[in-house]
């Protein structure tokens, strides 16, 4: 299976930059989170994640701070499809609520596993501009889409 033809398609571009240092920056803020024992980082994840995964990008304090640092690196823009990115960013926001939830009502284990699991990803995407979000869109896909069509076809097929 083709996992590319998968991947979610948009009309949108986005440099891949900006992506690789937000990645950086979620694992700094997730570091920071667990060493300080704040909240205030995890609120700032979720803000972050929140307007990244509604397409808000340019309300994102992290690709606000990642296109200041890469003009002042003097960095070319590389773009790509941005619909990876968004449903990675949706995920993203799945990961900063439940590790907010866990760290308000002191689930350590749960706390720490999400963390590690998120801080993963994310310096994945800022070390190797590998992300898994992109490579688990293509089952998502099949147990969501997939199945409603085919249902949907059974349905149409055999009237009762």
């Amino acid at each position: 299976m083709n996992k590319n033809a998968l991947c979610p398609i948009s009309f949108k571009k986005i440099d891949e930059n900006v992506a690789r240092l937000n990645g950086l920056l979620t694992v700094i803020f997730l570091i920071y989170a667990v060493f300080s024992n704040s909240y205030i980082p995890l609120i700032v994840l979720l803000f972050d994640f929140f307007v990244r995964s509604i397409e808000k990008s340019k309300l994102s304090p992290f690709a606000l701070l990642s296109k200041f640092t890469l003009t002042k690196l003097n960095k070319r823009p590389h773009l790509i499809n941005a619909g990876p990115k968004i449903f990675a960013a949706r995920i993203g926001l799945l990961f900063s609520v439940l590790i907010l939830i866990a760290h308000i009502f002191n689930l350590d284990t749960l706390y720490y596993s999400l963390v590690i699991v998120f801080g993963v990803c994310a310096f994945l995407e800022a070390a190797i501009g590998f992300c898994v979000a992109c490579q688990i869109y293509p089952f998502v896909y099949r147990f969501t889409y997939q199945n409603k069509n085919f249902s949907k076809k059974i349905n149409s097929d055999f009237t009762i």
